[in-house]
């Protein structure tokens, strides 16, 4: 049989998981002269049928492919439709005269769409962002035993055999099998219960607030100071000694007895250089 008159019927509906599985393994297996007619089509000509039949043909691999992540929690079908993207894109930078089939060369990309996709999912916080971080993930998810937590002999041992650090091994189990948190406060009404939110906030952590205390500081900073610049020694002086020492600050019968006038007196300069500052600052 010839590529040209292979039969890839696809139903038009497929309903559930396990009827799509069972189509899939209905397509018929390519031999390798098929193989590489309908790659040197597509290659030569871009003959999308001939792509079609080529992907078609390989859906069972990533249907078998998938099944070996159902560990980590995810939807078998999301790990299916990853893996056929990853088919996808091997089928187009499959070259067939390199000699090696399609099956061996789609494994690759089939595995790295759907480890990308357990590492994006698998947790809100990516365990692993590092290509030798992904590849300890996996080899660690694969190499454990139980669930329970490694002892320093599995640690060691699963450090050698993957060629890293006892430290890496450990931190990666850390990641792997730490409990994701909500971040915001349950539902119920349990006045116990409570969410890191509640003490992760930090006091002044409302926007507006934020605005009000920058806007305090570059005044403080800014436009006090040129303010108080505007002002005679004397006005400035008692402003500072009054206003500006938070540890001691003056009263009006001390500023009195070092410009030798009257607390009174004193007071009308103060109130006339706060005045002043008003504008300048308000300007």
């Amino acid at each position: 049989m010839t590529a040209e008159t292979l039969n890839f019927p696809v139903p038009n509906v497929l309903g559930s998981l396990e009827n799509y599985i069972q189509a899939v393994n209905r397509f018929p297996m390519l031999t390798a002269e098929q193989e590489h007619e309908l790659a040197v089509r597509f290659r030569d000509e871009e003959d999308l049928e001939a792509a079609r039949q080529l992907i078609l043909s390989h859906l069972r691999l990533v249907v078998a492919i998938a099944r070996g992540y159902l560990g980590y929690g995810l939807p078998h079908a999301d790990l299916i439709q990853e893996g056929n993207i990853g088919l996808m894109k091997a089928v187009k930078r499959y070259d067939p005269d390199r000699g090696v089939r399609l099956v061996s060369f789609a494994v690759h990309w089939i595995k790295a769409e759907i480890h990308e996709f357990v590492l994006k999912n698998w947790r809100l916080v990516k365990v692993a962002t590092t290509k030798a971080q992904r590849k300890l993930f996996f080899n660690l998810r694969s190499m454990k035993s139980s669930s329970s937590t490694l002892s320093p002999g599995e640690v060691e041992a699963m450090a050698k055999s993957l060629n890293v650090q006892k430290s890496d091994v450990r931190e990666m189990e850390t990641r792997m099998y730490g409990q994701d948190m909500a971040l915001d406060a349950s539902t119920d009404d349990d006045d116990d219960a409570f969410a890191p939110i509640a003490y992760l906030v930090a006091p002044n952590a409302e926007p507006t607030q934020h605005i009000e205390i920058a806007e305090r500081e570059k005044l403080a900073s800014e436009g006090l100071g040129n303010a108080l610049s505007s002002l005679d020694d004397r006005s400035r002086h008692i402003i500072e000694a009054r206003w500006l020492n938070e540890e001691n600050p003056a009263t009006l019968h001390d500023l009195a007895a070092i410009y030798s006038i009257s607390a009174e007196r004193v007071r009308q300069i103060e109130a006339k250089a706060l005045q002043k500052l008003k504008a300048k600052l308000a300007a």
